[in-house]
């Protein structure tokens, strides 16, 4: 019988209920961090809206450009300037707001304030007399146009801005302004109104061809569309910026997750509800500890830098390997590692997975040993302990600072067959737990992975009263 240390009945574990109860008491810290998370979330959206007024600036400044090639084309000169200098005071306005942001002064309020400037501005436009000439038509002719579409050009613009509430303004802004301006238009002296309560026009043509007649259900027909559109396309950057909140999350949980599991499970966790990890419970899963055998002793003479290259090696090695066969890097322990196997969706292949990861582990370095001796580099000698058993996981820590763990007296069984393997002169160690849990799940593959084992009796570990049979690899 191998002895490590001296147990005795004060050195136990607690017990599972206990372990269970402090685990579920990390409620509150995992609720801080939620928030954490999400005020992250927010601060990048901030900067995705930044990025999107930014954006819209740009459009504005290609926009105007292209009404005014468009007034250049088609307005004799020179009607065309007045048209040209209002399109400035319309970059004028963009440019400030954008410069006020950079200066650091930029305000909430600012783009909706923005929006009621444009509107009047672009409705003044549209329907007052040209001082560079015209044909000195009456402002009620000015209804008769299409030029209220140009209210969708500004509309489009503040979709950039991902914020909804910003675009029913900008729908309701608008709507108003060109309300109260045909509303101002049809209480004109000389306006002849149409009845608005006939389905068709008058037949009376001289009504209709009079320049004073005003027929206020094409603005109103107008101004329905243009609302119903705005609200549409609220809902839209509303979807928008629910995308970018979640897309932001889901990246930032991919990133955490990938430095525990395979990318084929990250992309499985990423797509679930994120409470997976969260939740506290308790099952069974293999546990297995990794560690080099003399690595203080090696990095003692060698310089920082080639200490963390060989760190990287190694690590990287036991990664491939874990990822490999299925498992979950739990953590690097310095010159070591702790992997398991099941602790995320139970599987019938799990006790398969970690046997024949300790093993490809074993095989893999003593491979790297003959090249490294090809070389005339001195051998990297890995040690493994793997066991089987009932695991408590969830988060722990602080607020400040919380992590996966997977806790119980699995994983310190396992982290004691590890240091066995230098008493038992052996690469691995697993429990007697292990091979008896494969023989049940599939005894062909039991015999074929366990092939190579060698029974070595019961031992005593540290810190536990009853001993453990184990059985020794390479």
């Amino acid at each position: 019988m191998s002895t490590i240390g001296n147990a005795s009945p004060g050195t136990g574990l607690e017990p599972p209920g206990a372990a269970i109860g402090a685990a579920a008491a990390i409620g509150a810290p995992e609720g801080a961090l939620r928030v954490r998370m999400e005020q992250r979330s927010e601060r990048s959206l901030a900067a995705e809206e930044a990025a999107g007024r930014r954006l819209a600036l740009k459009g504005r400044i290609v926009a105007l450009v292209a009404i005014a090639f468009v007034n250049f084309v088609t307005l004799p000169f020179p009607q065309s300037l007045y048209y040209e200098a209002m399109l400035l005071l319309f970059l004028v306005s963009g440019l400030a707001r954008y410069g006020l942001e950079r200066l650091g002064f930029f305000r909430w309020w600012f783009p909706y304030a923005q929006v009621v400037i444009d509107a009047v501005l672009l409705a003044a436009v549209l329907v007052l007399p040209n001082p560079l000439g015209g044909m000195g038509q009456p402002l009620q002719l000015e209804l008769r146009f299409s030029n209220f579409t140009y209210f969708y050009i500004l509309l489009v613009e503040l979709a950039f801005s991902y914020q909804p509430k910003l675009v029913v303004w900008g729908g309701v802004a608008c709507s108003l302004v060109w309300g109260a301006t045909v509303a101002l238009i049809a209480s004109l002296a000389d306006t002849d109104i149409a009845d608005v309560a006939r389905l068709v026009y008058d037949p009376t043509i001289p009504q209709i061809a009079s320049p004073t007649f005003v027929d206020l259900r094409a603005p109103f027909v107008n101004v329905m569309v243009f609302l119903t559109v705005s609200m549409l396309m609220a809902a839209v950057v509303a979807r928008s910026r629910h995308l970018v909140l979640r897309q932001s999350t889901l990246e930032r949980e991919r990133v955490n997750l990938a430095r525990h599991f395979p990318p084929a499970i990250v992309d499985r966790l990423a797509a679930q509800d994120r409470t997976t990890l969260a939740d506290t419970r308790e099952q069974r899963a293999a546990i297995m500890f990794a560690d080099l055998v003399g690595f203080t002793k090696w990095a003692e003479p060698h310089p920082p830098h080639d200490v963390i290259v060989m760190l990287r090696a190694v690590h990287a090695r036991l990664e491939d390997e874990v990822f490999r066969h299925h498992g979950m890097l739990d953590k690097f322990t310095g010159d070591g590692m702790m992997a398991t196997f099941g602790t995320l969706d139970p599987e019938p292949d799990d006790i398969a997975n970690a046997v024949a990861c300790v093993r490809s582990i074993v095989d893999d370095f003593a491979a790297w040993n003959r090249e490294r001796a090809q070389r005339g580099a001195p051998p990297v000698s890995i040690s493994v302990g793997l066991h089987y058993g009932p695991v408590v996981l969830g988060n722990i820590g602080t607020e400040r600072r919380l992590e996966f763990a997977v806790l119980g007296d699995t994983v310190n069984v396992a982290a004691r067959l590890e240091t066995l393997t230098r008493q038992l002169h052996a690469s691995a160690v697993i429990s007697m737990d292990v091979a008896d849990a494969l023989k049940l799940a599939d005894p062909e593959t039991a015999d074929r992975l366990l092939d190579g084992f060698a029974y070595r009796g019961r031992a005593t570990l540290k810190g536990r009263m009853h001993p453990v049979t184990v059985l020794s690899y390479g």
